[in-house]
C-alpha cells in the first residue's frame, strides 16, 4: 500500500470507528456487530504500526470509548483511578504471545485469573464507610456520568456493606451491569406492544437503562451487576483472586466462575470450556478476559494509554446455531404489518431453545433466498425473537420448496398493500381483522395508554368469548362477564374494574397515544394534545396545521386525516367519551398557565432546588417548550449545579444564553 492510500485509509477508518463509537457508547444502537467492529479496529491498528507518521493521540485505537452523550443528562464526576478499556483478540496465539509478554516483562512468580467477559456496560462503585457513597459509569475513562440513583434500584448491589467484616474506610470496585436474556426478552416485548424500537442485545438495553432519567423505571428492567476488580489504596490481599474473595465476604456480588491458571494449557482449556458452556447462561458473555494475579506484578507492569498490560481479553465469535427450516408462518401485528417467521427444528442458542426466528419481510427472503427445508444460520438478534442471518446452499437436499409470499392477509384475507417506502406488507383492514382489533386492546390497556389490569391472556378470551369488538367496550363489561373467564375469581374482576375506573383520569394525550393511531407515539401525542387541546380540534384541523406541530410529517399527518374521515372511528370517540374518557386537555391546568415563555425552547441542565421533572413541568405550565438538546432553535439554556460541560460548551458556540435557576424563576414569576 502507498503511503497517500494508507493515510487516506486511516482518516477513513477513524471516522468510521468514530461513527460506530458514538452509536455503541451514547446510542445504545450499533449499527455493526462487535465483530465487525473488531475488525476494523484492528484493521486501523495494523496500518497505523505500519505508517506510525499518520497514527494520533486522538486515534480510535489510543483512546477509550466515551459513553458521555453531547446534551448530557447527568452531573459527572472524574474517575480517581483511571478507567481503560481491555486490549482483545480472537486468536488464541495473541494469548500465548500475552502471556510471553508478561514473562519478559517481570522476574517475579505469577499466575493468570481467567474470568467470564460478562456483555453489559462497565460500572464503578465507590463506598465509605461501608454504604454506597457514588456509581459511575466508564464515560471517557478519565470523567465518568454520577448514575448513582439508577444503580440504587439494582437489587444485587449493597446500598450498604456486611458490618463487622472489615472493609476499608473508602475503596472502589468496578464491575458490569447487565440484564439477563429473561429479562431482555420481557423488556422488548412491551416495547414491541409500545410500538417502541428493541434493544439490539442486552448490553444495549443493560446501557440504555442505566441513563434512564426516571430511577423507578429502572427499578423494573431487571438489571444485575458482577464486580471483577477492587481498587483500594493499601492492597487488601497480594492477589486479586484472594481480593475478590475478600469483597464477596463484604457482601458484593462477585462471579463465581473465576479460575485461577498457571499455564498457557489451563488458560485454553478455561476458554474452550465456555466457548460451548456460555450458551447455558441465562446471559451474555462475550469473551474470557485473562489477567496477572499478583498485584505486585500488575502495578510493575504498568498501562498503556488504553489498557491495562497486565490484562488483555479473548473474544468468541458471534453465536449462532445451525438448523433446518421446517416451515413458516405469517404474523398479523397491530398495525396490519405481516412479519414471515420460520419455524424450526429446536436448536440450543444464548441459553435458550429456540424454535421460531424472524424473516423481518420480503425483501428480506429473497435476499437470503430462503426455501422450506433449508439449513439455516440463527443468531440471537434485537427481535423478540431470533434472526436468521443466512442459509447453508451447501447443505440444500431436493426436498426444498420455494417461498411465495401471500398476497393476502393469512387471517382475514384482504389483499395486501405494500408502501413503496417500506418494506413490509400491510393488511389495510384495520377495524376487522381478528389479530389487529386483539393488538388494539393490548396497546390500548398498556402501562403507557391507559394502565387498565389487563395481559395478553385476557383480551384473548375477551375477544373470544365476544365480550370486546371495539375499545369502548372495555367500559360496558360486567362483573359478572368477568368471572366467567377462566381462572378469574372475585378479586381478579374487581382489580379489573378498579383499574378501568382509575383509566377514566388518564390525561387527554395518553388517551390519544391509545387509540393506536397509526405513527402516533408517546411524544407525538403529547405534542397534538398541547397544539390542539381536544380530539375534536385535531380531528378537523387541515394538513397544513397538522404539519406545523412539532414531529409531525406527512405520513403521520395523512394517518391523523385518515383516522378521523371513518365515521366508525367518530362513533368510538364519542363512546370512549361517553364512557367517561377524557378528550380534551385538563381545562383547570390551563386556567393555571401563562404565556410568559409561549414560543421558546428552553433546555435545562445539571441540578436544581427542585427535581427535574419539577423544572420541566414548570417550563411547560408556562408554555415554554422542554429540548432534549442545545441547537439553533433553543432560546435559553438553565444551568444548574454540575451543568453538563458539553451543553455549556455547545451552547456558547451557537450562542446560547445561559441563565441560571434564580434567573429563570424571576423570568416566570
Amino acid at each position: 500500500m502507498k503511503k497517500s492510500e494508507a493515510k487516506t485509509r486511516i482518516a477513513e477508518l477513524s471516522a468510521e470507528l468514530e461513527r460506530h463509537n458514538y452509536n455503541y457508547y451514547v446510542l445504545n444502537s450499533p449499527e455493526i456487530t462487535d465483530f465487525q467492529y473488531d475488525l476494523l479496529m484492528m484493521e486501523l491498528g495494523e496500518l497505523e504500526r505500519r505508517f506510525p507518521e499518520y497514527a494520533s493521540s486522538a486515534s480510535p485505537t489510543a483512546k477509550v470509548g466515551s459513553d458521555i452523550a453531547p446534551n448530557a443528562q447527568f452531573a459527572q464526576y472524574p474517575h480517581k483511578y483511571p478507567m481503560l478499556s481491555l486490549s482483545n483478540t480472537y486468536n488464541i496465539g495473541e494469548i500465548e504471545d500475552f502471556a510471553e509478554r508478561v514473562s519478559k516483562g517481570t522476574s517475579l512468580p505469577f499466575t493468570f485469573s481467567c474470568e467470564l467477559k460478562f456483555d453489559g456496560t462497565a460500572i464503578c462503585l465507590t463506598y465509605r464507610n461501608g454504604t454506597l457513597f457514588r456509581a459511575l459509569t466508564r464515560g471517557d475513562g478519565t470523567v465518568g456520568d454520577d448514575v448513582t440513583r439508577n444503580v440504587l434500584q439494582i437489587p444485587s448491589i449493597p446500598k450498604k456493606l456486611k458490618e463487622g467484616t472489615g472493609y476499608p474506610y473508602e475503596f472502589e470496585i468496578r464491575g458490569e451491569i447487565y440484564m439477563p436474556y429473561k429479562a431482555f426478552d420481557k423488556l422488548n416485548r412491551q416495547r414491541e406492544l409500545d410500538e417502541e424500537p428493541p434493544f439490539a442485545n442486552p448490553r444495549n438495553a443493560a446501557s440504555g437503562s442505566l441513563k434512564l432519567l426516571d430511577p423507578q423505571a429502572v427499578k423494573g428492567r431487571g438489571l444485575e451487576c458482577t464486580l471483577y476488580h477492587l481498587l483500594t489504596d493499601e492492597p487488601v490481599a497480594p492477589e486479586h483472586t484472594q481480593s475478590l474473595k475478600i469483597a464477596a465476604s463484604w457482601g458484593l456480588p462477585v462471579s463465581e466462575h473465576i479460575r485461577e491458571c498457571s499455564t498457557i494449557e489451563e488458560i485454553e482449556q478455561y476458554i474452550a470450556y465456555w466457548d460451548t458452556e456460555r450458551k447455558n447462561l441465562p446471559f451474555a458473555t462475550d469473551g474470557i478476559v485473562i489477567k496477572v494475579n499478583q498485584i505486585p506484578v500488575q502495578t510493575s507492569l504498568g498501562y498503556t494509554a488504553k489498557s491495562p498490560r497486565w490484562a488483555t481479553a479473548y473474544k468468541f465469535k458471534p453465536e449462532e446455531a445451525l438448523t433446518k427450516l421446517v416451515s413458516i408462518d405469517y404474523q398479523v401485528g397491530r398495525t396490519g404489518a405481516i412479519t414471515p417467521v420460520a419455524n424450526l427444528e429446536p436448536v440450543q442458542l444464548s441459553g435458550t431453545k429456540v424454535k421460531r426466528a424472524s424473516l423481518h419481510n420480503w425483501e428480506q427472503m429473497k435476499l437470503l433466498d430462503i426455501h422450506i427445508g433449508d439449513y439455516v444460520y440463527v443468531e440471537k438478534g434485537g427481535e423478540i425473537i431470533p434472526k436468521i442471518t443466512r442459509t447453508a446452499p451447501e447443505k440444500r437436499g431436493f426436498d426444498i420448496i420455494p417461498v411465495e409470499f401471500p398476497q393476502n392477509c393469512p387471517v382475514c384475507g384482504t389483499p395486501l398493500v405494500k408502501d413503496e417506502e417500506e418494506a413490509k406488507h400491510f393488511c389495510p383492514n384495520s377495524d376487522f381483522c381478528p389479530p389487529q382489533i386483539k393488538g388494539k386492546f393490548i396497546h390500548f390497556v398498556g402501562r403507557k395508554a391507559m394502565d387498565i389490569n389487563a395481559g395478553e391472556a385476557t383480551i384473548e378470551q375477551l375477544y373470544n368469548k365476544c365480550y370486546i369488538k371495539v375499545l369502548s367496550d372495555l367500559y360496558t363489561l360486567t362483573r359478572e362477564q368477568l368471572l366467567t373467564l377462566d381462572k378469574w375469581k372475585e378479586k381478579s374482576a374487581d382489580n379489573f374494574l378498579k383499574s378501568l375506573e382509575e383509566s377514566r383520569k388518564v390525561p387527554f394525550e395518553r388517551v390519544l397515544f391509545a387509540l393506536g393511531i397509526r405513527y402516533i407515539g408517546e411524544t407525538t401525542a403529547k405534542n397534538l394534545a398541547r397544539t390542539f387541546g381536544s380530539v375534536e380540534a385535531i380531528a378537523s384541523a387541515t394538513k397544513e396545521e397538522l404539519l406545523a406541530t412539532d414531529e409531525v410529517g406527512e405520513k403521520l399527518a395523512e394517518s391523523i386525516i385518515g383516522y378521523f374521515s371513518d365515521p366508525q372511528h367518530i362513533r368510538l370517540i364519542e363512546d370512549l367519551k361517553s364512557a367517561g374518557l377524557r378528550m380534551e386537555s385538563d381545562k383547570t391546568a390551563k386556567i393555571a398557565e401563562s404565556e410568559i415563555l409561549k414560543g421558546m425552547t428552553i433546555v435545562i441542565s445539571g441540578n436544581f432546588s427542585i427535581s427535574r421533572d419539577d423544572m420541566k413541568a414548570l417550563i411547560e405550565r408556562h408554555s415554554g417548550k422542554v429540548g432534549s438538546g442545545i441547537s439553533a432553535n433553543t432560546t435559553y439554556m438553565v444551568a444548574g449545579e454540575k451543568s453538563g460541560p458539553a451543553k455549556l460548551a455547545k451552547a456558547e458556540k451557537l450562542g446560547i444564553k445561559v441563565i441560571t435557576e434564580e434567573e429563570f424563576l424571576e423570568m416566570i414569576k
